[in-house]
């Protein structure tokens, strides 16, 4: 509920555009997105065990809690942390804006892919593990491009969410 306080006044949405970003938060974000997530994760691992004629794969609600343990820092990140840093860094037009801006979504996306690369690496029959973490290297490459054309993700999500919620 703090989280989404503070991202609904940046937003500036009237008082049932708080409830509504509130189920969006938790809905979508969260249980829908995640539920996307953990289902490709638990896919791919079942899979790759199926190829590899290992005894055991990941049971989905494993892969969901994963999910769980992982998206806290983004929603930390991206829903308290960008909000006070909004008018501040991130709001202006210039490349530093979009460097301070798409920063904070590196960080929420990098500690998300971490936390998941630690969630499947503590289990014994999970091998290669390591691979998830060459996203990391491929969300940087990203950044880097975004941050030369002056493109600010900050932004995107802020109107992103103006729009979603209809105000």
């Amino acid at each position: 509920v703090v989280s989404t306080q503070s991202t609904e006044a940046v937003v500036s949405t009237q008082s049932t555009g708080f409830f509504k970003f509130l189920l969006w938060v938790v809905f979508i974000d969260f249980i829908g997105v995640g539920l996307v997530i953990a289902g490709a994760c638990w896919y791919i691992c079942g899979w790759v065990a199926r190829k590899e004629n290992l005894p055991q794969s990941p049971e989905f609600g494993y892969s969901f809690d994963v999910h769980c343990n992982a998206f806290f820092p983004v929603l930390v990140i991206m829903h308290v942390i960008q909000p006070l840093c909004w008018h501040i860094f991130i709001d202006g037009s210039g490349t530093w804006s979009s460097f301070m801006g798409n920063s904070l979504w590196v960080l929420a996306i990098a500690s998300y892919i971490y936390i998941t690369f630690l969630g499947y690496a503590a289990l014994p029959f999970v091998r290669g593990a390591e691979k998830i973490l060459y996203l990391i290297a491929a969300l940087f490459i990203i950044f880097l491009f975004s941050v030369c054309l002056n493109h600010n993700w900050g932004k995107h999500l802020i109107n992103f969410y103006r729009y979603r919620i209809g105000e």
